[in-house]
């Protein structure tokens, strides 16, 4: 059996600024990678929550995701995620249900319980509010009750929103996550693409733990995979020094626009800044054709997961889309 053939296969865009490029241009290149991917078939596109950072252009998620759900036509877009504790569940609610509305059977609504940004910027978010351990389910759980059909004596109804029934995710790079994807029977996806460490301890205790629901009779995995493909080895090699440069910079905590691909990269950082790059990179599949297949493989053998979000930082935006097509000959060899 062909493991890839059988496996859905999805895009995570965290809709980069590239160095001399504008944020109008990210907007585009966003709206033109999913048209590709919706071509070769690709399952879902989703658009992922940050704030405060200058080469990243998705802050405003739900927006984005209107604007590719109306450029495209039959790929099912959402977000990767909304960070819940930034929002009140009423206006997700809101958003999300006018955007089910507009565009139905296509919306998927991933939450995360991470601020997605930097101390100064998540107060600037919440104001006054404070977040506990608690809050994230009960959230959850209101943002369940606010898109399903509303019941006899319901006072708070999200409008639109209600009915809508918009499918729910949790994401996650902890157990925390996991424990409740399961105990509430929702579909799970785990931030493997720059938190891989928990990855098979938290997909193992979700599917352990999975109590089916009226949402899902079964345990549902998505992991999310850095990918760049390229004809060859080396070549993969260089367009990926683009993403060890974002990752080198996360580590640092300096946050910059995605910089152009430079030769032997890795060969000028210290030990430990390659280890480190290595560790955030641990679920990625960086080569040629073969080696992407081979990648792509083994991963799905020690995870079993059924679904892989790719991440796709490429600095030139039609060798991303080659990568995707190399991505997607893959699966069918």
């Amino acid at each position: 059996m062909n493991a890839l053939k059988d496996t859905r296969i999805s895009m995570l865009d965290l809709v980069a600024v590239r160095e001399g490029g504008s944020v109008a241009d990210a907007l585009a290149i966003a709206l033109r990678t999913a048209q590709h991917a919706e071509a070769l078939g690709f399952t879902r596109y989703w658009l992922a929550e940050h704030h405060n950072m200058p080469g990243i252009a998705s802050s405003a998620t739900a927006v984005l995701v209107g604007y590719i759900a109306g450029g495209t036509r039959r790929i099912r877009v959402g977000s990767g995620g909304v960070m819940l504790p930034n929002h009140a569940p009423l206006v997700v609610a809101e958003a999300f249900g006018t955007l089910a509305e507009l565009y139905p059977q296509r919306i998927d609504l991933g939450l995360g319980r991470a601020p997605g940004t930097d101390r100064s910027t998540m107060r600037a978010l919440r104001r006054d509010r404070v977040e506990s351990e608690a809050d994230f389910p009960r959230d959850v759980e209101e943002l369940q009750r606010l898109l399903a059909p509303p019941q006899p004596g319901q006072q708070l109804i999200a409008m639109p929103g209600a009915g809508t029934e918009v499918p729910i995710w949790l994401l996650g790079s902890s157990l925390f996550s996991a424990q409740l994807a399961a105990q509430r029977g929702l579909p799970y996806a785990f931030a493997s693409h720059f938190a891989p460490r928990l990855l098979l301890q938290a997909i193992g205790l979700y599917r352990s733990q999975f109590q089916p629901s009226a949402t899902l009779a079964e345990p549902y995995v998505m992991i999310g995979v850095p990918l760049i493909a390229a004809p060859t080895d080396a070549e993969a090699e260089f367009l990926a020094s683009s993403t060890y440069q974002r990752v080198l910079g996360i580590l640092h905590g300096e946050r910059s626009r995605l910089q152009a691909p430079v030769p032997d990269f890795m060969a000028t950082m210290h030990p430990q800044e390659r280890a480190a790059i290595d560790d955030f990179l641990a679920a990625a599949v960086i080569g040629g054709p073969d080696t992407v297949r081979a990648g792509l493989t083994a991963l799905l053998e020690t995870t079993a997961a059924n679904e892989l979000m790719l991440v796709c930082d490429i600095f030139d935006p039609a060798l991303r889309l080659r990568s995707l097509d190399l991505v997607a000959a893959a699966l069918t060899r």
